[in-house]
């Protein structure tokens, strides 16, 4: 069939009329083929997915009975625009419990969002104007700097460095583009580099913030997920709600994935504004849902069980890769391990990034993981593959040391 007159009128942010005709093929497309691929060529072979980026586990069946008791209930039936105020009010005392965030006011200083990723999509639509920048971290999640785009902002790349145990240089950000920025993006826990920020950067942060007159998005999503130490909130800090936002996702700390639920919390005037688009967007995540959250909310212990065998996990992981000659650590939260990738394999091919090596693995040894190259080159390793119980984790953990030995890697 041939183009239709449709195909002209994209938008040139989509690729104008040459939208949906690039042949460029995206990473995680490229890794979903070449696991189609192995599988194929090895019928009956088990793949060991630490590719994957979201929880193995359900949600726990306290969260899981409460949405089916209130899914029954008439008073749930309705939208809920910009949330139940039971849910905001569960939301400020999880996080003073949690974080130590205490005066949070659950009428102005927090609101719902159906997941992270709208409400990262949404804010740029409260503060960039065409030509205002936006600063983000790199490796990481594009959302916000792709919606920055659509609204004819500039974005700013900041690179995570190991060196700098993957914290951005706020100093080598360009006065030129500071001139124009509105907006600084961080992700800590960090994804997928797993480094945690520590206080004192928070800290550098504010002081940062003020000076240059911007407003801080902290992404959450794997705040509880931490390793040898508490959990910390950017809004714990002195003059982090000033500032900011901190966007918290029960997706992982509650293993509540596809239910959809987070909420943004902090500058007052920040929930507003996103408040405003919001409403504007969405009618508000099912009520029900909303309940069910207030259950998980008010059960730490559920995270706590989820980080506990997320850190067993990782332990291991780090041995059978260390065994092998990769330099791994366990990361201070997410669920996931950064490593830098080999350079080839003795004797045998050579990696010029770490997609090459990826997808090494995933055709000669069924291990999918997902290469990093913009900042070095990296393998993410996830500890969510599946498992049935732990002595099959035991097992999966035990084959991957042992396809990993088989290989002879060049570092």
């Amino acid at each position: 069939m041939s183009d239709s007159y449709i195909q002209g009128l994209f938008a040139d942010r989509l690729g104008g009329a040459n939208f949906g005709k690039e042949d460029k093929i995206y990473k995680f497309e490229k890794i979903k083929r070449a696991k189609r691929a192995a599988l194929a060529a090895n019928p009956g072979a088990e793949m060991i997915d630490m590719g994957v980026g979201e929880p193995d586990w359900m949600a726990d069946k306290l969260v899981v009975d409460e949405l089916s008791a209130q899914a029954a209930r008439p008073e749930n039936r309705g939208y809920t625009d910009n949330g139940i105020a039971e849910f905001k009010t569960a939301a400020c005392a999880y996080m003073e419990k949690i974080y130590g965030v205490k005066g949070l006011d659950p009428a102005k200083h927090v609101n719902h969002a159906i997941g992270s990723k709208p409400a990262l999509a949404m804010i740029p639509a409260v503060f960039v104007n065409p030509g205002d920048a936006v600063l983000m971290t790199v490796p990481g999640y594009p959302v916000m700097g792709t919606h920055t785009s659509y609204y004819g902002g500039e974005v700013f790349n900041m690179p995570l460095k190991r060196e700098n145990n993957f914290l951005p240089e706020l100093e080598a950000v360009p006065e030129s583009v500071l001139g124009k920025a509105k907006m600084l993006y961080l992700n800590y826990p960090n994804n997928p580099t797993g480094a945690m920020a520590p206080a004192k950067f928070f800290d550098k942060v504010v002081a940062f913030a003020k000076k240059h007159k911007l407003v801080v998005v902290q992404d959450a999503a794997y705040g509880a997920l931490v390793y040898g130490q508490k959990p910390l909130s950017f809004l714990s800090v002195d003059g982090g709600m000033e500032v900011g936002v901190e966007i918290h996702s029960l997706s992982k700390a509650f293993n509540m994935t596809g239910w959809r639920l987070a909420f943004v919390v902090g500058n007052q005037l920040v929930v507003s504004g996103f408040a405003h688009v919001k409403d504007n967007c969405d009618s508000g995540q099912f009520g029900a849902i909303q309940k069910a959250g207030i259950v998980a909310l008010n059960n730490p212990a559920i995270t706590e069980r989820t980080v506990a065998k997320y850190e067993r996990r990782l332990k291991a992981m780090v041995a059978a890769l260390k065994d092998v000659g990769f330099d791994s650590r366990v990361p201070g939260g997410t669920f996931y391990l950064f490593v830098p990738a080999p350079k080839g394999i003795k004797g045998g091919p050579k990696f010029s990034n770490a997609e090459e090596c990826s997808q090494f693995l995933i055709k000669e040894k069924l291990i999918s993981t997902v290469p990093e190259d913009m900042v070095g080159n990296y393998l993410r390793f996830s500890s969510t593959f599946e498992a049935k119980d732990e002595a099959d984790e035991k097992r999966v953990l035990n084959l991957l040391a042992k396809r990993l030995k088989e290989v002879g890697f060049e570092f």
